[in-house]
């Protein structure tokens, strides 16, 4: 009995935890901060730096002392005979010279004393781990804006269904008033009617909302590395996240190329066709390579080589190799003048990435500039709609405007509610594109 109570408790205590994993209470930052750790790109840009790493290792080692050991064994099926005629009177004699079986073993350390490609490469080796690390830094940036876009998108459906379901209210409000209204012989059956086809709509947008609002959570939860089932809670409001990000000094921010992450990536690239260059240029230069080698040798006509009396014959040389390059047909020639080419292709390309952030930046900060200017006329926008739709309302049940000039006033309201609630997204999204193209770094 008690086994099976303590079967129950552990079984529930898991539960518990795992059910505890799966809910998640986030902030903007929060959420930021989670997402440059745990997001699916940003594990895949730090596996491509432990990749690099080992690759400049690679690299490394082939300018380093080698070592390779090597055992042969032979065992002729049927030896080869040689004829051999010692008195030269035209008879030969069958003659076998070797052993039937044979067992060799050597180790031999070999060592690179001079290869220009070589060299070359260690260089390559290190900038391909820059570019790995700078694609690292490139990957936390995007991270960061689409965490951004994709909290807010939450807090935005969030808002809407807010508004649709206080829409609503007033509607059934209204459509109940004016029903009473008709059935005392007071109004017309249309203005029941036109109420009922508003409300409608409302009730159908508010359906799609929250369907929306579904999707939001889950492409927030891919975009932070989760899966698509975990709970989450958002702490930060989209009132409190346009306050915070409504900056008009970052419109006066000054913009260092030398410093954005995708001009050092067009420099690297450079830096790449310059290392490619002179790549081919090297493979002029000879190469040169030494090794020693110390081996034994077992000969006999059946297997005894693992017994202590065998004989074993050693041996040991020494070589220098020395490749000169002298004449390929000028395909090495080829190869240097298609280097430069591309070389003078990545010059080109990272001037153009140089006038193309530049004018990125002067876009991002237009932009952002006119999504504060549109929220604010939003904001007062629909603070008029309001206002007007009261007044029709007001009008309508008085039986001094129809039912037509409050359907226009309510869709006017819904109107400037929609526009303002994505112009507060607006503003958010647009900063987070704003600082992306001034490559601020990560809080």
């Amino acid at each position: 009995m008690r086994k099976y109570i303590y079967g129950v408790f552990v079984f529930f205590f898991t539960g518990y935890i795992i059910a505890q994993e799966k809910e998640m209470s986030l902030s903007m930052q929060e959420a930021i901060d989670y997402a440059i750790k745990n997001s699916y790109d940003n594990k895949v840009s730090l596996n491509d730096i432990e990749a690099a790493k080992k690759k400049k290792w690679e690299t490394t080692t082939i300018g380093l002392p080698q070592i390779n050991g090597v055992v042969d064994y032979q065992n002729w099926l049927k030896q080869q005979v040689q004829l051999v005629d010692f008195n030269s009177d035209g008879v030969d004699e069958e003659l076998i010279f070797t052993k039937k079986q044979t067992t060799k073993a050597s180790v031999t350390l070999s060592q690179l004393l001079f290869d220009g490609s070589y060299l070359v490469g260690l260089q390559s080796a290190k900038t391909y781990l820059k570019i790995s690390e700078q694609a690292k830094e490139k990957t936390e940036l995007a991270t960061r804006e689409a965490i951004i876009n994709a909290y807010g998108n939450v807090l935005v459906t969030e808002k809407s269904i807010d508004i649709l379901e206080n829409n609503k209210k007033i509607l059934e409000k209204n459509l109940n008033e004016t029903q009473k209204t008709y059935d005392n012989g007071l109004t017309e059956l249309e203005n029941v009617e036109q109420l009922q086809i508003t409300l409608g709509n409302v009730e159908s947008n508010l359906r799609n909302a929250e369907r929306l609002k579904e999707i939001a959570y889950q492409m927030l939860n891919v975009s932070l590395g989760n899966s698509i089932e975990t709970k989450l809670t958002l702490t930060s409001t989209l009132d409190n996240l346009v306050i915070d990000n409504t900056d008009l000094s970052l419109l006066a921010t000054q913009f260092n190329i030398d410093n954005h992450i995708d001009f050092k990536i067009a420099q690297n690239d450079r830096e790449s066709k310059r290392l490619l260059m002179k790549l081919e240029q090297s493979k002029y230069l000879p190469t040169l390579s030494a090794f020693v080698n110390y081996g034994v040798t077992a000969f006999s006509d059946s297997f005894t080589f693992l017994d202590s009396n065998q004989r074993w014959l050693g041996s040991s040389l020494l070589g220098v190799s020395l490749n000169v390059p002298i004449f390929s047909s000028f395909g090495r020639n080829s190869k240097v003048k298609q280097a430069k080419i591309a070389l003078e292709n990545a010059d080109i390309r990272l001037e153009e990435a140089k006038q193309k952030l530049n004018l990125q930046v002067e876009r991002a900060k237009s932009e952002y500039q006119l999504g504060i200017e549109n929220y604010e006329t939003a904001k007062k926008n629909l603070a008029l709609a309001e206002r007007i739709e009261k007044k029709q309302q007001v009008k309508f049940f008085e039986g001094i405007s129809s039912s037509f000039d409050l359907l226009q006033a309510q869709n006017q309201l819904y109107t400037q509610q929609n526009n303002y609630v994505q112009s507060m997204l607006n503003v958010i999204a647009k900063k987070a594109q704003l600082e992306n193209a001034l490559n601020i770094p990560l809080k």
